[in-house]
């Protein structure tokens, strides 16, 4: 869907209490020291008397010992055991560089626990094994682990709470780290605009408690290297194909530069391509920088707290080499106002080496010494305070907004959360057997614009995704640059990630175009291309490849994107229905309501701009070259965007593999008209399949010897 919608930039936070069935217990944590578990009598009451028994805190992705309310609850029992496990389900996903990050913070994390009076306990294995042995071993009463909406993270958790189905006496008990006391979080608005609007306290960070010392008889393990651990993540059993990994480590520019050589060059093959290399730099002491790569901040809490500091003083100047340096990578990381943040910070949040409540706290009290220990209500004084301010305070809103959409009885589908590159992504699945079909939305919707087709056409024996692109709906909408090649790989790596094998696209609008790009650069993801009334034109004989562009946000940009959002919020009800020339009643308010609700979210501007720096300049046929027998159009003719009789006849014309349905519709066919859409698709992949299968099975007859080949090859053998 083309219909555009969005705004400003976020100013308040906080995280929620969800509730949890048993017997997983959540724990409320509020901005003293004092921790509350609801329904269990293993808590410390507010005299500071000891719980009996011993507590397993269990570290995910909260490498830090400050701010940890985990911790305090886990410290007033008699024993506490904290544990790292290094799983591959957590880890499959990880760079290289990530995977340096995560070392260093386990590291630190050991010594801070040391300096406590407590250890780390590493473990390598399936996380419900170890905790299980674990806890008979130590004789567990409690196990505290964080609070997770990431739909993987809570499998393991549940896992583990299975494992111990057969042990009486140990409970788990989930925490997190709320920037407000929220009772009950669907008592929340929904938009971000009435949520400021309540003007909700933030709680201040927690201080590090005294632990009890260790249990001197067990085996804590040792830290793996960076070899150690690459080494046990190539075992892995969940490990993607090495084909599809390689798909996933190279851009699409990287993909696009390398056809432009080859084009160039007039080669065909592959042996010309450039190597992706990594920085070699000077490393300074006391560097925050400290991956191989170099690109993002890494260390310990207070590594990263040093490096804050260098971050939001970035117009003082420093005599510091260090700072300096903190400095430099800033200027080189803002490709848009404030993106710099989340570029050098943003993987150490996500790994917990800080908590968000944290830096905040340093945020704001850094502003107020700045002004004499005010705040100003008209803003921060410094573009890094507000950069540091808004990328925690719409990272708090996202998680909060995901925790809810979650619990939401009145959602038609389950809705899961998946992280790509730290940013939480809404998507969901139904169909437990058959192809793999992916639904992606168009410019302005989310997943649910499938709503009546994610159902209906895996009840034919499919498995359908439906995912909520970065940037729209209730996924996050963080603050970067988007343009078409960023969408394209992000498409790409929920394949790779998430659904795990070639899958038949399917796409409406600009998500069409998008979908086009993942099956061109990387046709061994897809299985099929379906487009519905897609963006993107089509010109015969096209044969070069594109000049990279490089994107930058314009002060056009800027001024363009919020005009239109103020236009848009006000124009979007006959805008959409507009797009619905048959059955306008489609646009109904579950859908509008949607709509304007996500232009409020934090960072939705920004998705805006990318309007004034999309570059729809890849023609279709060249994308899909090659690929052209399984490629599909749905076109609703009655498309008020674009010309749908010209471009369905350009394409019967000039490019017959093509097929085309061509239906009494609209912009959104498959939403104005379900039923016929659906059995469009079902009736496409069924023969797309048939004729996978021929294919196949002709190309395994070829390579089967006959049994005349056969006889003769044992006879040369054996008078050779």
């Amino acid at each position: 869907m083309a219909i555009l919608v969005y705004p400003c930039i976020p100013t308040a936070l906080f995280l929620q209490n969800r509730p949890q069935s048993a017997p997983l217990t959540p724990v409320r944590c509020s901005s003293s020291a004092t921790v509350k578990l609801p329904t269990s009598k293993a808590i410390t009451s507010s005299n500071g008397g000891k719980s009996t028994g011993a507590a397993v805190l269990w570290y995910k992705n909260d490498l830090r010992v400050d701010d940890h309310p985990g911790l305090i609850a886990a410290s007033k029992h008699t024993v506490v055991v904290p544990l790292y496990v290094f799983d591959h389900r957590i880890l499959r996903c990880f760079t290289e560089e990530k995977l340096e990050l995560l070392l260093f913070a386990v590291k630190d994390l050991r010594n801070s626990l040391k300096d406590l009076g407590s250890d780390l306990m590493i473990r390598f294995g399936r996380t419900e094994s170890v905790i299980q042995d674990l806890v008979k071993e130590v004789r567990a009463a409690n196990i505290y682990t964080q609070e997770e909406v990431e739909y993987d993270l809570q499998l393991v958790i549940e896992k583990v709470n299975e494992n111990l189905g057969d042990i009486k006496s140990p409970k788990i008990s989930l925490w997190n780290t709320p920037f407000y006391d929220i009772k009950n979080i669907m008592d929340i608005p929904l938009s971000y605009d009435e949520f400021q609007q309540l003007k909700l306290s933030i709680h201040s960070p927690l201080s590090s408690p005294k632990l009890p010392s260790i249990a001197t008889d067990l085996a804590w393990g040792a830290l793996p290297t960076l070899n150690d651990l690459k080494e046990f993540i190539d075992e892995n059993p969940y490990k993607s194909k090495d084909s599809w990994t390689s798909i996933k480590n190279n851009s699409a520019e990287y993909v696009m530069q390398n056809a432009r050589i080859l084009a160039s060059n007039g080669l065909t093959s592959q042996t010309n391509l450039i190597p992706l290399t990594k920085s070699n730099q000077k490393r300074i002491k006391n560097s925050a920088f400290i991956t191989q790569q170099g690109n993002v901040i890494g260390g310990g809490t207070n590594d990263v707290l040093n490096a804050l500091s260098a971050y939001l003083k970035y117009l003082e100047g420093t005599t510091r080499d260090d700072w300096q340096e903190v400095h430099d990578k800033l200027s080189k990381a803002e490709t848009r106002e404030g993106a710099s943040f989340g570029v050098l910070f943003g993987p150490v949040l996500q790994l917990g080496i800080v908590s968000r409540r944290r830096v905040y706290y340093e945020t704001l009290k850094y502003e107020k010494d700045r002004n004499g220990g005010f705040l100003s209500p008209f803003g921060y004084s410094t573009a890094t305070i507000a950069a540091a301010a808004g990328h925690v305070l719409s990272t708090e809103w996202y998680s909060l907004l995901a925790s809810r959409s979650q619990l939401d009885s009145t959602k038609r589908y389950s809705i899961r959360y998946w992280k790509w590159n730290g940013y939480l992504i809404q998507y969901t699945v139904v169909g437990s057997e058959g192809p793999a079909i992916l639904l992606v939305h168009g410019f302005g919707a989310f997943l649910e614009h499938y709503r009546d087709n994610i159902k209906n056409i895996a009840e034919n024996g499919n498995r359908v995704w439906a995912i909520t692109l970065l940037g729209f709906g209730r996924s996050e909408k963080p603050n970067v640059i988007y343009t078409e090649l960023m969408w394209a790989e992000f498409i790409r790596d929920f394949i790779v990630e998430v659904i795990r094998e070639p899958v038949h696209l399917v796409g409406n609008s600009f998500g069409g175009y998008f979908v086009s790009i993942v099956a061109g650069l990387w046709p061994a993801l897809a299985k099929s291309v379906v487009l519905l009334n897609s963006a993107g034109h089509y010109i015969p004989e096209y044969s070069s490849v594109p000049p990279f562009k490089e994107r930058k946000t314009t002060g056009v940009a800027w001024l363009g994107a919020r005009g239109i959002s103020g236009y848009l919020k006000l124009s979007v009800r006959n805008l959409v229905r507009s797009c619905y020339p048959t059955k306008r009643d489609r646009a109904d308010e579950g859908l509008l309501s949607e709509m304007v609700r996500a232009s409020y979210d934090p960072g939705a501007v920004v998705v805006l701009e990318s309007l004034f720096t999309f570059d729809p300049s890849i023609p279709m046929n060249y994308v899909l070259k090659g690929l052209e027998e399984k490629v599909m159009i749905i076109q609703g003719m009655k498309d008020p965007i674009s010309d749908s009789k010209t471009k369905v006849n350009l394409v019967k014309k000039h490019f017959k593999e093509i097929e085309i349905k061509e239906l009494d519709a609209g912009h959104c066919p498959h939403d104005e008209v379900p039923e016929e859409v659906n059995s469009i698709i079902r009736e496409w992949v069924v023969n797309v399949e048939n004729r996978c299968q021929i294919l196949e099975q002709k190309f395994k007859d070829n390579r089967m010897p006959t049994k005349k080949q056969s006889l003769e090859k044992e006879f040369s053998g054996q008078t050779s």
